[in-house]
């Protein structure tokens, strides 16, 4: 499929630390693979927290693994105004600073976090191979249009280039329900 790439809903997620690991699940705690995900080396955990906010918690929400060098909650717009969670950026992934922050509950604990709510920012996960054939680079941003019954053309749609990820768009349950982005969807990239 020329230009095109699958569109993968990224629902809400958690990446936590060691420490923040054994806090929630116990010391000593591991996380439990469940589930590889399209991104290699990256997998759904057994285990799930519950999300508290001021207003309200969101229950059952999915770890990603592996471990992470800081913890972020990936949350659409919808569940911040649901969990009552102020000012919460569009952000790429590992951009935390001087995000809001929240409670974790796990089966053993909780957890107050200062920072590290976001929004993700939608993106391409690209090899060097794919970023070339596409004739795009790594941070370009593009946009992708979604052929649907609610066709929808994406902006800022930004590309990240790693010899470790393969290739795939992910939006939030927000951008996928607008758009009926459902099942098997593919995107066709388009240059600015």
């Amino acid at each position: 499929m020329e230009n095109k790439v699958l569109v993968e809903t990224s629902a809400r997620h958690i990446h936590l630390t060691e420490e923040a690991i054994e806090i929630l699940f116990g010391k000593g705690a591991t996380l439990t693979h469940k589930k590889d995900l399209s991104q290699p080396g990256q997998f759904a955990c057994e285990e799930r927290v519950t999300i508290v906010g001021p207003k309200n918690q969101i229950a059952n929400v999915i770890i990603l693994g592996p471990a992470r060098s800081a913890c972020q909650v990936e949350v659409s717009l919808s569940d911040t105004r649901t969990l009552g969670i102020k000012n919460v950026p569009v952000r790429e992934s590992g951009d935390v600073a001087g995000t809001p922050g929240c409670k974790l509950i796990g089966t053993a604990g909780e957890l107050e976090l200062t920072e590290g709510v976001i929004v993700a920012k939608r993106h391409i996960h690209m090899t060097p191979a794919d970023a070339e054939a596409f004739g795009v680079a790594d941070k370009e941003i593009v946009q992708v249009k979604i052929n649907s019954e609610r066709t929808t053309v994406y902006d800022d749609v930004i590309v990240r280039v790693s010899p470790k990820y393969a290739l795939a768009m992910h939006i939030d349950t927000d951008e996928s329900n607008a758009a009926c982005a459902f099942g098997e969807c593919y995107g066709e990239v388009i240059k600015k």
